[in-house]
């Protein structure tokens, strides 16, 4: 059993910055994959960004590329997103994810909500 409990969401203006971040009940490195998802109203959930392959590798969404980026506090078994450039479009839930053994968890989500 993994639990994933997000914090740093809030309201922010266009142009704005904002750092989720994800703390693990487990170590980080005892996972398939980590990250994070995003889910706006009316739309499915969607990958946002991930470590993959035990934290050897990473996984970017097309539209977060060179705006956001994922790191890692191992010994705080946390994962952060930093979200730059903000932009209406990126008003959604965020939840933080992770697959261990094969098993999808997830966090309560967070509302980041971004002004015009």
């Amino acid at each position: 059993q993994v639990q994933l409990v997000e914090s740093g969401g809030g309201l922010v203006q266009a142009g704005g910055s904002l750092r989720l971040s994800c703390a693990a009940s487990g170590s980080i490195f005892s996972m398939n994959d980590i990250g994070w998802y995003r889910q706006a109203p009316g739309k499915p959930r969607e990958l946002v960004a991930a470590f993959t392959q035990w934290g050897r590798g990473t996984n970017f969404a097309e539209f977060v590329k060179g705006r956001f980026t994922i790191s890692s506090d191992n010994a705080k078994n946390t994962v952060h997103l930093q979200m730059n450039s903000l932009t209406p479009e990126d008003t959604a839930v965020y939840y933080c994810w992770s697959r261990r053994y094969g098993l999808d968890y997830w966090g309560q989500g967070t509302q980041v909500t971004v002004s015009s």
